[in-house]
């Protein structure tokens, strides 16, 4: 089959084509015929030499998929082989098969095309399990997501608006701040000529941000929750470590919090599933949020697509067709 592989740990010009054996499901997994891969930042990272797999998982980049099911493991029962599907993967989705457990399988949603299903599993998984589960956002709460023109902040926005939050969201241009208030946001901060602190200060402060920043937002976004607010981090695009005065987390009663999706159990994944398939399947099913794309390229030109990624010039998700 045609993957796509990491050479060697670096930019983007190090994904390289090649061709590998069809792998093959065990029990409880399924093989899927990809159609469509999703990018993502993990992927950048792992290509970078900075986010290993997990043990056991595909070297190759790619951590969810949209196709059809062209195996069944041991004990599957739940899907059929040419059944439609979108799932988050370990690994391997810049390939023209990939195999994942049954349980991270979720239908395509109705209306919706496999090039769009794949935009939805790494961020809909995210911000699922960090917004609601952990971040335990409420109706009328204040919310502020970082990068609102990601993949990840425009599903932020819309399922965050649509559960009845007021949503904030910080972002690098009046057209990206454009299509972040055509998403559902409140206010869209161009974090160029504003300070979001100063905004959402004004407001009141956060009740929860949503962050994959850190570096110098860390302690501004302290700043900029209310009190017994709850910041939780997801990622570090400028780093992990600084400073930050505690005293402010305990006189204000803060929650500080955050999570990674990749290393958690085949279980817990499952669960998110589950709880995805019962809350947010309804409204992609009904039309009321959708995902949202930039740009699709060839499976061979995956350097370009991880080039547009790194450039920050995307809105929305950027996807490989593959099949």
């Amino acid at each position: 089959m045609r993957v796509v592989e990491i050479s060697q740990p670096g930019g983007p010009e190090v994904l390289t084509p090649a061709h590998r054996d069809v792998p093959q499901p065990g029990p409880g997994e399924v093989r899927i015929r990809v159609a469509h891969a999703g990018v993502n930042r993990p992927d950048a990272l792992q290509r970078a030499g900075l986010y290993n797999p997990p043990p056991g998982a595909s070297d190759l980049p790619g951590l969810e998929a949209a196709g059809e099911i062209s195996a069944r493991g041991e004990g599957v029962t739940d899907w059929a082989v040419g059944d439609q599907v979108c799932a988050l993967l370990p690994g391997g989705g810049y390939a023209e098969e990939v195999v994942t457990p049954a349980a991270h399988c979720l239908p395509v949603p109705a209306g919706l095309s496999l090039k769009q299903a794949a935009c939805l599993p790494e961020t809909f998984f995210t911000v699922w399990s960090n917004v609601f589960q952990r971040g335990g956002l409420q109706a009328c709460e204040r919310f502020l997501v970082h990068g609102g023109s990601s993949g990840i902040g425009t599903t932020a926005i819309q399922l965050a608006h649509v559960m009845g939050a007021r949503v904030f969201t910080t972002a690098g241009s009046e057209a990206k701040c454009a299509a972040c208030r055509d998403l559902g946001a409140e206010r869209a901060i161009n974090y160029r000529d504003e300070d979001f602190v100063e905004v959402l200060r004004a407001q009141g402060g956060a009740h929860l941000i949503l962050d994959m920043v850190g570096g110098d937002y860390l302690p501004r976004n302290v700043k900029a929750l209310a009190d017994e607010g709850r910041l939780v981090q997801i990622a570090f695009l400028q780093g992990p470590k600084v400073e930050l005065n505690f005293a402010q987390v305990m006189l204000r009663r803060l929650t500080i919090t955050g999570s990674t999706l990749r290393p958690q159990s085949d279980q817990a994944k499952a669960e998110i599933a589950r709880a995805l398939h019962e809350r947010v399947w309804p409204l992609l099913d009904s039309g009321r949020i959708a995902p949202v794309m930039d740009r699709e390229f060839p499976l061979e030109e995956a350097a370009a697509a991880h080039a547009r990624m790194e450039s920050s010039a995307h809105i929305g998700k950027i996807v490989l067709t593959v099949g």
